[in-house]
């Protein structure tokens, strides 16, 4: 009976740790009016932000997401 338990609470542990660990996304993004970028964890929906980058690129980390943004040239008005 013990080890019945001790196996359903390893099982259960095994599909909680996966689901645990996904990371967020995050996207450079550009309005569209202002010409202002930013760093979302959310992809653009609306026509009001354009992804920025080749291919729409996903980034997994913020920070690698916002030294992505001050390399990209529309991303400063030099």
């Amino acid at each position: 009976m013990k080890i019945a338990t001790l196996l359903a609470g390893v099982f259960i542990v095994g599909l909680v740790l996966p689901a645990a660990a996904q990371t967020e996304d995050y996207y450079v993004v550009q309005n569209v009016k202002t010409k202002t970028c930013t760093v979302t964890h959310q992809k653009p929906a609306t026509s009001e932000y354009t992804m920025v980058g080749p291919d729409g690129t996903i980034y997994k980390t913020k920070v690698e997401a916002e030294n992505a943004m001050k390399t990209t040239k529309v991303c400063h008005s030099d």
